[in-house]
């Protein structure tokens, strides 16, 4: 269930991140970038911190636990995520920060959607693992 619990609230704040808050990011005009860029990093890092600490957790109590197949599949699909999201999304953020590039933004956004598609079918794996 804490397993569950965990990618449930990934999954929400993935794919809130998804629709709402990149596609807003992604309209901000290159004169405003910087402050826009820096206010959302500093606002949602903590919430980043929180959400994936809670993942880091069940997900390695999950697999101390003896985790069955649909466990297996719902920590391979958030590896996937935090995968999308070191390799591609931390970068492209860390880019960002030094000045707008409408590439990189688009290219953030579609690594966000992988980021999305993978939170949801941790959520539908946790839940078969817990049911």
């Amino acid at each position: 269930m804490a397993l569950l619990t965990a990618t449930a609230a990934h999954a929400g704040f993935q794919v809130t991140v998804t629709v709402l808050v990149y596609p807003a990011l992604a309209r901000v005009p290159a004169g405003q970038w910087a402050a826009a860029h820096l206010a959302h990093s500093r606002a949602i890092t903590p919430l980043v911190v929180v959400v994936y600490g809670a993942l880091v957790v069940t997900g390695g109590w999950s697999l101390l636990s003896g985790p069955d197949g649909w466990t297996i599949v719902a920590l391979a699909t958030l590896a996937v995520a935090a995968l999308v999201t070191a390799v591609v999304a931390a970068p492209a953020h860390g880019r960002l920060g030094d000045a707008h590039d409408r590439a990189i933004v688009q290219r953030l956004v579609r690594a966000d959607r992988v980021r999305a598609a993978a939170a949801a079918l941790a959520v539908a794996a946790a839940a078969l693992a817990a049911w």
